[in-house]
């Protein structure tokens, strides 16, 4: 009996321990050697040296089930053990935790002025990575979350406030050296609305005043793996925190000690962190770079510096910032204009308990006043103030220009607009000249009501055109918007509103009544898209009725003026992601193969499904849209081309397109079929696969161009290196390589060699489809690129072909 009970006892000691082994207590000090590790096996902590430095030794708490050591807090960064000096960390009578040396020096304490009376504190390292002295009852009376050192972990709330600066995090001084360094991050000094990462006592780097956003950040890299950022206030003053699914793999944000702030997640397939986003970016996004006025245009392909709308440089470069073109004159007239999708400026004055109204007025009743912004806060205790009104007060400094994923709208004071001035002009004419204005107003009439006779008869002739008889004469209806409208929307076609521009005009933001926002289409004056291009759009895209193509809302004729309006979408179009090496790696692989399989079903419809048949002619990466989910729309039908009954193929003298993307039938025959389209979806693919551009073989060593190197990898078994990078570790290897296999057949030299959009769209859906075999593509090269734009092309194993006139875009 006494033998058999004697392993029970081992046994039930040996679990007492192990239940121990996550909390200090008063009679068990931490020593050197003893490592306490969380319940779950997550984080653990106990005394430690750095490579380079055996002399010294800390208490800190690290990842316990990651080979990689990475600490996440310290006790006694600026205070280390000297070797010779082992230390322990033991409770004092007043419950604190002390890090004593061994001649009984105080190395570093914690403080909370709690006496334990009954019982017994103890401190717990929770699989949060935090560390918790608790009452005997269980209240928490200290954590280590409350003073970080440089690292942020998921669920911790890092709080705002300004008022104590202890409480922000400090980077390292160095890779090997955890004492504290010049840059620190916390809330904003003025307010606790926002972030900023200080270089000893200057701003490096500002997080926009929070904008009231339920979620404000968040980051995708695949559906295990989502990342959000939060702020919330539960009374106490806001709070920041970020928050990953049960599953995710580790994560971490981290000050580093050059002042960048990283976002990192655990790679356990490489065993290493991997950076997934940083802050500042290495262009324009440091603090007030561009200087007073001016803001960092972020939409461009590379941010550059700008002056907001009504400034120009103060200089020869941006840091002596922009300044007025012309003077404000308080009380005559000045208006707001609506900039979107900003990053608020810096010194801004926060007022309370104010409407919209109410904060527009606190700004146009005051002289000194250049812009103000308004938002309502979510995640606020319902007890307290949600609303927030910011006002600027003179310079307007660390602005930045968003795409439409983030930023909000900032009010700009301008100087009266000419249409003001007008007014004000009028009204002193009014009482001089009556009846001359009397006789005006009659003409203006006439003239008016002649004018829409002349819009509705161009508008009917516009859609009646139709040489070839394809759509028949159906009336359609589709609002004409007025050339007025689009003025005010589009604030005279601001450069502030461009979008972008392509080879037939430029693209505007805008915002018709209603608060619609839509995309206008300017086409320019000197365009090669005349009436019937123009028509074609009209016409086709209103009669198209499809998820993957782009929706026309309305059109506008005034003069020599042709204007489209399109459904706005926020993510602008594929190829601002694609070959942007500071956005490619957001558009995640999952995200890029719904783009192809979209991108491919959208053409499907145009050549099958459809009642028309129709063939796109300009297919590419900026001519697919993308919405706020990513989803995948096509653009631009100013060059297709409707074939009607049995009509297969058709010839013309005038080929118009892009320069890798057309076909060799077309670029050098002029000849074009459905099969035109499939070609250039193949190169569309292998773009979208490798992240490269068709027209940059610069890019690729040893290969003339991407076709020929994805057929070189491919055929040698080696396609997995055309991945992009960035995608390498969360894509599908068989999907990737299917992909590719499929490009190549799409880019075929003969048209009758690749396959039909309704193959490929079944190929990309069944992974089990056998492939055909790919012959070797006969790509193209072209001659003294630079400097000749219409260059002949010169195709391997082709002699003695024609050349069309060929029109790049």
């Amino acid at each position: 009996m006494g033998m058999s009970s004697f392993p029970v006892f081992i046994f039930l000691f040996m679990v007492c321990l192990c239940q121990s082994d996550d909390r200090l207590m008063p009679a068990k000090p931490l020593l050197p050697g003893d490592v306490l590790i969380s319940e779950g096996g997550a984080f653990a902590i106990g005394f430690f040296s750095l490579k380079n430095s055996t002399s010294s030794s800390y208490v800190g708490i690290w990842y316990n089930n990651i080979p990689e050591r990475t600490y996440v807090w310290i006790a006694n960064r600026d205070n280390p053990i000297t070797a010779n000096m082992p230390g322990k960390l033991v409770f004092t009578n007043s419950s604190d935790l002390v890090l004593l040396d061994s001649t009984g020096h105080t190395i570093w304490t914690t403080t909370n002025n709690f006496t334990a009376g009954d019982g017994e504190t103890a401190a717990v390292l929770l699989d949060s990575g935090n560390l918790v002295i608790q009452s005997p009852n269980g209240t928490g009376i200290w954590e280590s979350f409350h003073y970080p050192t440089d690292t942020i972990v998921p669920n911790v709330r890092f709080s705002l406030s300004s008022a104590d600066v202890t409480k922000r995090l400090v980077a390292w001084k160095g890779p090997n050296n955890p004492s504290s360094s010049n840059f620190s991050m916390g809330g904003d000094t003025s307010s606790d609305l926002q972030i900023v990462i200080w270089n000893g006592t200057r701003p490096y780097w500002r997080r926009a005043a929070w904008g009231g956003e339920a979620v404000f950040g968040k980051f995708q890299r695949n559906s295990n793996f989502v990342m959000s950022q939060t702020i919330v206030d539960t009374g106490d003053g806001y709070h920041f925190t970020v928050t990953v699914p049960v599953g995710s793999p580790s994560v971490r944000l981290t000050l580093d000690y050059t002042g960048m702030l990283n976002f990192q997640r655990w790679n356990s397939s490489t065993s290493s962190w991997t950076i997934f986003e940083k802050f500042p970016s290495p262009t324009c996004d440091r603090y007030a770079f561009c200087g007073p006025f001016g803001y960092c245009d972020s939409t461009e392909y590379v941010p550059t510096c700008k002056c907001l709308d009504g400034y120009e440089p103060n200089g020869l470069n941006f840091s002596q910032g922009c300044r007025r073109k012309e003077e404000l004159k308080c009380g005559n007239g000045e208006s707001f204009l609506t900039l979107p999708t900003m990053k608020t400026p810096d010194k801004f004055l926060y007022i309370k308990n104010r409407t919209f109204d109410q904060c527009t007025a606190e700004c146009s009743h005051n002289c000194s006043c250049t812009a103000y912004a308004y938002a309502n806060l979510k995640n606020v205790n319902t007890t307290l103030d949600q609303t927030r009104c910011l006002v600027w007060m003179g310079e307007l400094v660390d602005v930045e220009k968003f795409d439409s994923t983030f930023g909000e709208n900032l009010y700009l004071r301008v100087p009266r607009s000419p249409v003001s001035k007008k007014s004000t002009v009028l009204k002193i004419i009014v009482p001089v000249m009556a009846t001359f204005l009397l006789l005006f107003t009659c003409i203006w009439l006439v003239c008016k009501s002649r004018g829409k006779h002349r819009s509705k008869k161009v508008q009917k002739n516009l859609l009646c055109l139709n040489p070839s008889n394809e759509l028949g004469n159906e009336n359609l209806e589709f609002p004409l918007v007025s050339f007025e409208d689009i003025i005010t929307a589009t604030n005279n076609f601001s450069d502030y509103k461009m979008l972008g521009k392509g080879g037939f005009g430029k693209v505007y933001k805008g915002m018709l009544e209603g608060g619609k926002e839509v995309a206008i289409k300017r086409l320019s004056k000197g365009s090669m898209q005349g009436i019937e291009e123009f028509r074609n759009e009209v016409v086709l895209i209103a009669k198209l009725q499809h998820r993957n193509l782009v929706r026309l809302l309305g059109f506008c004729i005034h003069e020599n003026e042709k204007l489209l309006i399109y459904e706005f979408l926020s993510n602008k179009s594929l190829d601002a992601f694609l070959f942007d090496a500071t956005r490619k790696s957001s558009l995640h692989w999952p995200t890029r193969f719904k783009i192809i399989k979209g991108v491919a079903r959208g053409l499907l419809y145009l050549h099958q499904d459809s009642r028309l048949t129709i063939i796109h002619r300009d297919l590419k990466a900026s001519n697919i849209l993308l919405d706020i989910d990513m989803c995948p729309k096509i653009s631009d039908f100013g060059m297709a081309r409707i074939f009607c009954g049995s009509e297969q193929q058709a010839n013309t003298t005038r080929v118009v397109g892009t320069y890798g993307y057309m076909s060799p039938e077309y670029a050098m025959e002029g000849s074009f079929s459905v099969k035109s389209d499939t070609y250039s979806f193949g190169v569309l693919l292998l773009e979208t696969v490798s992240g490269l551009k068709i027209s940059s073989p610069h890019l690729i060593m040893n290969f003339p161009n991407l076709i020929a190197y994805a057929w070189s990898l491919w055929r040698d078994g080696n396609a997995r290196e055309f991945v992009d990078s960035s995608i390498s570790e969360s894509c599908s290897l068989q999907e990737v390589i299917r992909c590719i296999h499929l490009g190549l057949l799409c880019v075929q030299d003969h048209p009758n060699a690749r396959p039909l959009m309704s193959s490929i769209v079944f190929m990309l859906e069944n992974e089990t489809t056998p492939l055909p075999t790919p012959n070797e593509p006969l790509y193209f090269t072209i001659r003294n690129y630079e400097t000749d734009r219409s260059s002949e092309y010169i195709q391997r194993s082709l002699n003695n072909m024609s050349i069309t006139t060929l029109e790049a875009r």
